[in-house]
Parts: structure tokens; C-alpha cells; sequence
């Protein structure tokens, strides 16, 4: 059960949507105890002064560990998180199932979850002027996060789960990276085994509440 009260050992700074879901779901799985801070660029409202002091880049999820201890990076949190469980419930037991877990954490995070960061805001990435220029970056972009995520499938085999008999990590960080510029419906027609891993991941009773927190039904 999550307790949301000032005593609970881990703060974690998130948004509704974002890739704080993946590690929400990670300690709910792990059944840590947490404190959740609204806090994102894109919300003037939320907590952004306060993210910025453990965060300077001002970037989610962060995850703030007992003792006071600052973790950013979705995948790292994850790999930390699951080397720190019980073996198998993040990361798999076996040596060789947790090193291609942690392969595709790292995957996601380098050559997808990458790849949003210029979707969103291409801005960062051109001097080209105008909106012609940022939307020909974007779409250019696109089009490499699909190919990166068909790699992803033909490389990485969930049975039933990336983590073997329930979702672990890479589970997780897939799930919530492929709800993102247009991927869904990508492998939906390209890669259809891996769209019903997807959906098999966010169904399962570990996640489903989760997902249901951070998306409408129809996302």
C-alpha cells in the first residue's frame, strides 16, 4: 500500500502522462512507500522550484531515495530499484535475463525516450528558423523513434513479460515510453506481437492502476 504522508522514505517528482509512471509503477510493485510531488516544465502550478533543487535540469521522474539521496534518469532508477528487490521482481533472476533487462533499459532510454526530448522540443536541437525547420526536424525524428522501436521488438522478447512471468522494469519503461509520438500505432501495424506485449503489460494487475492514474482509457 503507497502512503502518502511526510514520514515515507522516498519522494518522487512526476506528472500525470510522463515517464514518472514507470517508476510509480516500479514501487508500487516493490510496495515502497512514497511521497508523489506534481512538478514538470510544462506546469506553471506545480512544484518546480522544489524539483529544481535536487534536479537542476528540472527534468522527470526524479526519484529522492531514503537518506536523502538524489536519483534522475528513468533507467537508472530502475536499474537501481531492481537491483536493490527481491531478484526477479524488477529485474530477472538469472544473471543473463537481468543483463538484456538492463540492455533494454539502457536502449529505450538512449534511442527512444532520447528521441522525444527533440519531438517535444526541437527548438533545443536547430538554428534553423521558423516552424518549417523545427517541423522537418520533428518528423525526421519520428520516423528514427519508430525505426529504433521496431529494432527494440525484433531484438527483445516478452514471454508473456520482458521480466519472464510478470512485468518488471523493462516491462515498464517500454510501456510508458511507447505511449509517445505516434509508437503505438506504429508497431500496432508493424511490429503486432509487441503491440499485444504492450498491452498485456499495462492490463496486468500491477500496472493497470497506474496506467489508469496517468491516462484516459482511450490513450
Amino acid at each position: 500500500m503507497t502512503k502518502r504522508d511526510s514520514d515515507t522514505p522516498y519522494t518522487l517528482y512526476g506528472s500525470r502522462g510522463s515517464g514518472s509512471a514507470a517508476v510509480e509503477a516500479a514501487l508500487e510493485i516493490c510496495g515502497l512507500p512514497f511521497r508523489s510531488v506534481r512538478a514538470s516544465t510544462w506546469e506553471a502550478d506545480s512544484a518546480q522550484a522544489e524539483l529544481r533543487r535536487v534536479n537542476p535540469l528540472g527534468q522527470i521522474p526524479t526519484l529522492v531515495l531514503p537518506g536523502g539521496g538524489v536519483l534522475t534518469e528513468s533507467a537508472a532508477i530502475l536499474i537501481h530499484l531492481g537491483l536493490q528487490a527481491k531478484p526477479g521482481l524488477l529485474l530477472p533472476a538469472d544473471a543473463a535475463g537481468s543483463a538484456q533487462c538492463i540492455r533494454g533499459l539502457v536502449f529505450i532510454a538512449a534511442n527512444c525516450y532520447s528521441a522525444i526530448s527533440i519531438i517535444d522540443y526541437p527548438e533545443r536541437w536547430t538554428e534553423a528558423s521558423g516552424e518549417k525547420g523545427r517541423e522537418q526536424l520533428r518528423a525526421g525524428t519520428r520516423q528514427r523513434l519508430h525505426q529504433h522501436w521496431e529494432i527494440f521488438a525484433d531484438t527483445f522478447t516478452a514471454d508473456p513479460f520482458f521480466n519472464g512471468a510478470a512485468p518488471g522494469a523493462l516491462d515498464l519503461l517500454a510501456a510508458v515510453v511507447s505511449k509517445w509520438s505516434g509508437t503505438r500505432d506504429h508497431v500496432r501495424r508493424h511490429r503486432p506481437d509487441f503491440f499485444a506485449a504492450l498491452q498485456r503489460i499495462e492490463s496486468h494487475p500491477s500496472v493497470a492502476p497506474v496506467f489508469a492514474r496517468h491516462w484516459d482509457a482511450s490513450a
